[in-house]
């Protein structure tokens, strides 16, 4: 038992490649982590890791290690399943990848922690493309469109972009009647936390600039519930998902702008490996995820 805790560590230590964003994701210390690692490299007799003060790098002989050890847990998850089919309830721990979408599937993962209350959820929430099946994800749920032949999926729900400010802010500064008039606006924007880069707003022609400047920033954060709330407070316009505005638009605490000239959008899709037999757990989640998730929508499914 002590091996496999030691691979997996192993394992999760070269995904995050830091002992310390290890133990966070296992919950025990950064030293525990340190030696565990040095307890593995002592019993097969290399070293594993690369160290730096920074960062940790598999050496040639991990890279190796690594495959046949994924391999290893990957077949103890498939017994764990085939255990699990066995028994009237789905049981287990459940990874779950979920899309920073200011709190959009929350309800429904509240929902479904009381139908199912054996199955543990480990949740890990990223604006990033995950790849599903080499970082250890059972399922994830995200907005972009699906494009590796290994995975399978199912259809949540639409979402379109949309440009909002508060009645309070339009009233001071004056409501845009096209995009170029968004030069004279405070803008508010939102940046990829993986990539660092600004979320372009999608107009329908390159409306985003005019005489060659870009669009003002009055500010830039990299959450969207934070967005939400400093545009709803009056600090500027910003673009922003339906599914996130849909309450205050409803109750007049902002209002929708330039709304013809918007294009993009995309849908919600639940994903997961398609390499092995579904696991209870899996298939009890994506039902209840195609069920449920589009309440949290403005479109529903076709």
């Amino acid at each position: 038992m002590e091996t496999l805790g030691g691979i997996g560590i192993f394992v999760e230590t070269a995904q995050t490649q830091s002992f310390i964003a290890t133990g966070r994701q296992l919950g025990i210390s950064a030293s525990a982590v340190s030696k565990s690692i040095s307890r593995l490299e002592e019993r097969v007799g290399v070293r594993l890791f690369q160290r730096s003060t920074r960062t940790v790098r598999l050496t040639i002989e991990g890279e190796v290690f690594l495959e046949r050890c994924k391999r290893i847990l990957s077949e103890i998850q498939a017994a764990e399943d085939d255990l699990s089919a066995m028994t009237q309830f789905p049981r287990g721990r459940l990874r779950v990848g979920l899309a920073l979408a200011a709190g959009l599937p929350l309800p429904c993962l509240a929902a479904f922690m009381e139908r199912y209350p054996e199955i543990e959820l480990d949740l890990d929430f990223t604006d990033r493309l995950v790849d599903v099946i080499d970082e250890g994800f059972d399922v994830v749920i995200r907005g972009s469109d699906l494009s590796d032949s290994r995975l399978m999926s199912r259809p949540l729900g639409p979402y379109r972009p949309c440009l909002v400010a508060a009645p309070g802010y339009l009233e001071k500064q004056g409501r845009p009647s096209k995009p170029s008039d968004l030069m004279e606006h405070a803008c508010l924007h939102y940046r990829w936390r993986n990539s660092g880069k600004l979320y372009q707003w999608p107009f329908k022609k390159k409306t985003s600039q005019h005489n060659g400047v870009a669009l003002p920033i009055a500010m830039v954060c990299s959450d969207l519930e934070a967005l939400l709330y400093l545009t709803i407070a009056g600090r500027g316009i910003a673009c922003l998902p339906d599914f996130a505005v849909k309450d205050a638009l409803a109750e007049g605490s902002l209002e929708l702008l330039l709304d013809t000239h918007l294009t993009g959008g995309g849908t919600f899709h639940v994903v997961w490996p398609s390499s092995r037999q579904m696991a209870p757990k899996v298939r009890v989640f994506v039902d209840f995820m195609v069920e449920h998730f589009a309440t949290g929508l403005v479109q529903k499914k076709a």
